[in-house]
């Protein structure tokens, strides 16, 4: 009996978690820098060659906030942070058995940028009166390559690369006007993932 196309065994959840940069674009790039960034990410591949994903990347202080807040507890840092939520999915090329995947895809995203208040500890907290965020909505598109690190292919190491656009519209945060931006990234990462 032959098997159907697409019934070979592949893992089915796909975590990962990325170290990497971000360049800011579009109406961004005079205002905001290159930053640092953390990545999360969720794929559950419902065939050998279709994933639907789901994640979270925080890039760090490009727009270079570094103010602070009198308190009753005295001078609190204020720092920015860039969250940008991926939805979306992706087309799967599996080579050499599978050892090797490359992938391409896409989506919608969701951008928010904060302004942080840092906090003088986990059981009190203090409201930042003064802190300022903007969000958006828009899309993204990726582009991805992971190798298998063990015969099971359970753990895989990799790099992704993910352009966002769209658009936000909000508070002024660091030198970011209090208009609507278009914004575009250009994200780096390397991954590692398990996957069951």
């Amino acid at each position: 009996m032959v098997p159907v196309f697409g019934q070979d065994d592949f893992t089915r959840h796909n975590f990962t978690l990325g170290v990497g940069a971000a360049r800011p674009k579009g109406d961004l790039g005079a205002f905001l820098a290159d930053s640092a960034g953390t990545a999360v990410g969720y794929g559950y591949r419902f065939h050998r060659y279709f994933q639907l994903d789901v994640g979270l990347e925080v890039l760090f202080g490009a727009a270079k906030v570094r103010d602070f807040l009198d308190t009753g507890l005295g001078p609190l840092r204020i720092r920015d942070r860039e969250f940008l939520v991926p939805l979306g999915g992706r087309a799967i090329l599996p080579l050499a058995n599978g050892r090797v995947l490359f992938s391409g895809g896409g989506g919608a995203a969701y951008m928010r940028y904060s302004e942080l208040l840092r906090q003088p500890s986990d059981y009190f907290r203090v409201d930042c009166s003064v802190c300022t965020s903007r969000s958006g909505w828009g899309y993204y598109a990726l582009a991805s390559l992971g190798f298998a690190l063990d015969r099971g292919q359970h753990f895989r190491l990799g790099a992704t690369s993910r352009f966002y656009r769209g658009h936000t519209t909000g508070d002024p945060i660091g030198t970011v006007p209090g208009i609507r931006t278009k914004d575009h990234w250009m994200n780096l990462y390397g991954e590692f993932g398990l996957s069951f």
